[in-house]
């Protein structure tokens, strides 16, 4: 197997901190997610299994919010909560607030807030149907 698919494969199975060693199960990560956006009154929250889907992931954590600062609060919660609690940081981040759509991949978990029109628009929820849901607050 290429290099590059083993390296993909270790990092869906669990999150781990270079300078620390320290292993992070993907679910443990996406549940602290979740509480991060609840604590911070997102809205929706909805937490899918891709384990069983094409690689790309293992879990999507997806979260509504009312505005613009809301959304931009949201994520700048889960990000606090995976640098103070695991010394995380995403991989990757897009999207910008106004835009009404944040990510942040964290490899095995990847984040999405949206506005209630963009998530209507995207509709992951319909476009990932085979996925199971783990957990779904409303």
């Amino acid at each position: 197997m290429a290099p590059y698919i083993i390296r993909f494969l270790e990092a869906r199975l669990a999150v781990v901190n270079k300078e620390t060693q320290f292993r992070l199960e993907p679910l443990e990560l996406a549940h602290s997610i979740t509480d991060a956006l609840e604590d911070k009154k997102g809205e929706d929250i909805l937490l899918l299994d891709l384990h069983d889907l094409p690689p790309l992931t293992d879990y999507f954590v997806i979260c509504s919010g009312t505005s613009d600062r809301t959304i931009g609060a949201l994520m700048d919660a889960v990000v606090e909560e995976t640098r103070t609690r695991y010394d995380l940081k995403p991989r990757h981040q897009e999207g910008r607030p106004e835009e009404g759509w944040l990510l942040a991949d964290y490899g095995s978990v990847v984040v999405h807030v949206f506005s209630n029109a963009q998530r209507d628009y995207y509709r992951l929820e319909d476009l990932w149907s085979e996925a199971r849901v783990l957990l779904h607050m409303q």
